[in-house]
């Protein structure tokens, strides 16, 4: 692996390819401007802060960047191979931001990164799953693709949010269109415990449509 002065090296061509400026790397990191330039000039960067800086540049800078000939397995960023294309797990709080920001998230902007088909537009982002809404086909801690260029259809599976930017998974059932023309659908949970959301009676707007679901089978146990 790289260090010192051909590490800081690295840090700045990856920042060049990835089009970003020193103050975005930093607000990232949650440290400020200078640091970023320490890294650089001297590549003086915490083991702690290798995985993160891994997987914000996964997209633009694979393993042999950074010297390396895969990431370690234990780490968030993973080696692109096979075709493979890097996707950020966001959380609900950015996803319910979709619809207005102007640039997709790139790898490094969620708090994680999963490996997939590059079948998908430039917006599709994964959600891990929170809550019991979905059971049983959808478990807590469960992840699924979303890709917002998708308009929705009967029967899918969708991320959608409502007038708080609360964002929320639900199955899509389209019940008609309103005096404007728009719409009128349900999000339907699959546990009969939790209620049924209307349109007609809730401000909501679909973010996107799940177009791959990855479940996790060995859970932690409950304490």
């Amino acid at each position: 692996m790289l260090t010192g002065i051909e590490l800081g090296r690295a840090i700045a061509e990856a920042i060049e390819k990835k089009g970003v400026q020193k103050v975005d790397v930093a607000q990232h990191f949650g440290v400020k401007p200078p640091s970023i330039q320490d890294w650089i000039n001297r590549g003086t960067i915490s083991k702690g802060k290798l995985p993160k800086l891994w997987a914000y540049f996964a997209d633009v800078a694979g393993p042999s960047h950074w010297g390396l000939e895969s990431f370690p397995g234990d780490m968030n960023a993973k080696p692109v191979s096979g075709g493979k294309r890097p996707y950020p797990v966001i959380s609900a709080v950015q996803a319910g931001l979709v619809k207005e920001i102007s640039d997709p998230y790139a790898p490094g902007d969620g708090f994680d990164i999963e490996y997939g088909d590059d079948d998908w537009s430039k917006w599709t982002f994964v959600l891990e799953l929170e809550g019991k809404s979905m059971e049983p086909d959808f478990l807590e801690g469960d992840r699924v693709f979303i890709d917002p260029h998708l308009a929705p259809r009967a029967g899918d599976f969708v991320v959608a949010k409502n007038h708080k930017q609360e964002a929320t998974f639900k199955k899509y059932r389209l019940r008609g269109v309103d005096l404007a023309g728009q719409d009128l659908f349900d999000l339907v949970p699959l546990n009969p415990d939790y209620p049924t959301i209307s349109s007609a009676e809730h401000k909501l707007t679909v973010i996107g449509v799940m177009v791959e679901h990855r479940r996790k089978y060995r859970r932690p146990k409950e304490h």
